[in-house]
């Protein structure tokens, strides 16, 4: 039997168990890993896989533990001092306190990117043939690890390493697996001892499905299973550190002291939120406010972080209803001041756009400068002044003023500067400059932006985004080759995300490498098989090089994903002329610019049609329109051509030699201007 992907669901753990063996699956990779997010949070089963192959992946691959240290840090910081750091980002390097960098929530799918390429490197050099991953209770499992075994199943043909999934309760989560149904009249193990059981509940760290065990751990007088969940917190506190997201805070909830609970919740949700685990950030945010009191400090604490992971995974109305609840409840001009700040930025940037209200968002923005002006420290005083100016400056930019946006950074960045010990606030240090490359970069002073990335990338030299803006800003002042050694480093540095390969895609195209173009198309499509635009590069590439069966297939997939895109429209008609199929070819190419009139590849086309069946002034036409795009040699010496076939000579000589003037080196131009000019 070929390995392949598998979901197994019975609601009994013993059940599923007892039907593993029977599969025929390869060599387990790893001991059966469970998934269940009361265990260790977020990243569960991630860490799980990590921690059981890091020992033999130091051994053999040291090179690529040290290439993928950022992901394994992240799933498993137990292994922090184990593994050797080749990218320490400033975010790593500071304390806690000040780590005021906010990472989005397509951070947790780039490290599952990461993750996977890791594995797939492990496997290759670990050379050993077909293996198996089995996951327990993936239906209980963190967000993040759901987001994991997702890409697994879609990156990894099982024929190298195989998944079995296994569920309590039926799932279509899971498309690429086949569905197998477990054997629920499979009886459990003999009968224990009621204490027994209900301390085997405890143990198991609330995954236990045991009717059984469940039932006698019920039955235990309160205060006996408080002691019981006490003592297995303690046990866990001295363990690996990811207990603290999962098992740990789930015993402390359920021990006999309210202050640990509310400790270890708290520990857990600073964790999430610092690393963009923002599902189990809003978890824990309810845990924790459900045990403190409306107006606390604590409570606002739970509050703010569960209310910015709303924000940021798009639920800014819930968002919105905790900021006014915290109001609402406490005359702290902390919580006033944050709220109106965060309120703000709901409504300049994460709320959905409908609902966007820029005024409203200034007045909320004053409201916070306002309230932080009465600090008494004058170093808090400062900081927070200058922070919200620097919300203040995104406002202004989203009413259309950048020049005052940039006002307000370079005013903050000098304050900072003046007033601040140079060794405090360094990220918010970071985001000032990033914040004031990318507004110079906006008013048109690119070489000042490009000063204002150099000054940031001494601060922060590892972090991969402020190279890939500056990777943009080079191509877009021509700088080409130092934009792709800018996009090297940044895809070195970062855990993988399609757009630095797409980015690169381009240059390496315009600069004629066509097989790096394509292995960068190819990445993008790996990393996400939803990226139209790649299809696009890709497909007109494949077409390029001769590959028209490649260049249909992206056609297809890609109008799939997005019926009606002119530019796939275009690349398939340009499939058909080449098919000569010069009616499929035309209507393409006029669906294309009903679409988008401007479409200049769509324009060539049609003139090519036109010309070569006999219509040189309607070739005259599309190319005129195309050129008035932009300019380019080639389109020039297309309409120089239908000028002629026109006898238009005049106007064909002052083609040519504008396209002489754009490429003066191209042997076609130079051959029709000879042509041209030996004609009466």
């Amino acid at each position: 039997m070929s390995p392949r992907h598998r979901v197994m669901t019975a609601p009994p753990r013993w059940d599923r168990e007892s039907l593993v063996d029977s599969l025929g699956l390869p060599k387990l990779l790893t001991p059966v890993i469970d998934a269940h997010a009361a265990l260790r949070g977020p990243y569960t089963a991630g860490g799980a896989i990590i921690r059981a192959v890091a020992p033999t992946a130091l051994a053999i691959a040291p090179d690529l533990v040290e290439r993928h240290d950022l992901e394994i840090r992240t799933v498993a910081p137990e292994l922090r001092a184990t593994i050797p750091i080749g990218r320490e980002t400033l975010f790593h390097q500071i304390p806690d306190a000040e780590r005021t960098r906010v990472h989005s929530r397509l951070r947790t799918a780039r490290i599952a990117h990461g993750l996977t390429d890791f594995l797939h490197e492990y496997l290759r050099r670990l050379n050993t043939g077909s293996a198996a991953l089995v996951l327990e209770n993936v239906d209980q499992a963190d967000a993040t690890d759901r987001e994991l075994i997702a890409i697994l199943l879609r990156r990894f043909d099982p024929s190298l390493l195989s998944l079995l999934l296994c569920t309590r309760t039926s799932t279509d989560d899971w498309p690429q697996a086949e569905a197998i149904e477990g054997n629920t009249d499979a009886a459990p193990t003999e009968a224990e001892d009621s204490a027994d059981l209900a301390a085997r509940v405890v143990a198991a760290d609330g995954t236990c499905d045991d009717p059984q065990a469940l039932r006698a751990y019920e039955q235990l007088e309160a205060s006996e299973r408080a002691r019981l969940h006490d003592a297995r917190a303690d046990e866990l506190a001295v363990g690996d550190w990811s207990w603290r997201l999962g098992a740990l805070p789930y015993h402390r909830e359920r021990g006999t002291d309210p202050d640990a609970a509310v400790t270890a919740l708290a520990t857990a949700q600073d964790h999430c939120f610092a690393l963009a685990f923002h599902e189990a950030c809003v978890d824990l945010g309810r845990r924790g406010r459900a045990r403190t009191e409306p107006g606390s400090g604590s409570r606002w604490r739970f509050t703010r972080q569960m209310a910015l992971s709303l924000a940021l995974l798009g639920q800014g109305e819930q968002s919105e209803a905790l900021y006014d609840e915290a109001r609402a409840a406490s005359a702290d001009p902390a919580v006033h001041r944050v709220a109106a700040y965060e309120t703000a930025m709901l409504y300049t940037r994460h709320h959905d756009p409908k609902r966007h209200d820029h005024m409203r968002a200034m007045a909320s923005i004053n409201a916070a400068i306002a309230v932080a002006s009465l600090l008494p420290d004058p170093q808090d005083r400062t900081f927070y002044e200058i922070f919200y100016q620097n919300g203040k400056a995104l406002v202004e930019l989203r009413l259309g003023n950048p020049t005052e946006a940039l006002r307000l950074v370079d005013a903050g960045i000098l304050r900072m500067d003046r007033e601040l010990p140079p060794d405090r606030h360094l990220l918010d240090r970071c985001t000032l400059l990033s914040n004031r490359a990318r507004l110079l970069a906006m008013l048109g002073d690119t070489e000042e932006a490009l000063r204002a990335y150099d000054a940031l990338l001494a601060v922060d030299p590892d972090y991969a985004e402020y190279h890939f803006d500056r990777a943009n800003l080079l191509h877009v002042t021509g700088q080409d080759e130092a934009a792709l050694a800018a996009y090297d480093i940044a895809i070195r540095l970062g855990p993988p995300f399609p757009e630095m390969h797409f980015n690169r895609a381009v240059l390496r195209q315009a600069s004629d490498d066509a097989s790096g173009a394509l292995r960068d198309l190819d990445r993008v499509l790996e990393l996400d098989p939803g990226y139209v635009d790649a299809y696009v590069n890709r497909a007109g590439l494949r077409a390029m090089i001769g590959d028209d069966d490649g260049a249909a297939d992206d056609v297809r997939t890609g109008l799939s994903a997005d019926p009606g895109n002119p530019h796939l429209t275009c690349v398939r008609g340009q499939l058909a002329a080449a098919a000569d199929d010069v009616e499929q070819a035309r209507r393409d190419f006029d669906t294309a610019l009903a679409t988008d009139p401007g479409l200049v590849a769509a324009l060539a086309g049609r003139a090519a049609l036109a010309e070569a069946n006999g219509d040189p002034i309607a070739a005259v036409r599309d190319l005129t329109r195309a050129l008035a795009v932009g300019e380019d040699a080639a389109l020039l010496y297309n309409r120089a051509v239908a000028h002629r076939s026109a006898g238009q000579l005049a106007e064909a000589r002052a083609d040519i030699a504008h396209a002489l003037t754009l490429a003066p080196n191209d042997p076609d131009i130079v051959q029709l201007r000879i042509e041209l000019e030996s004609v009466d």
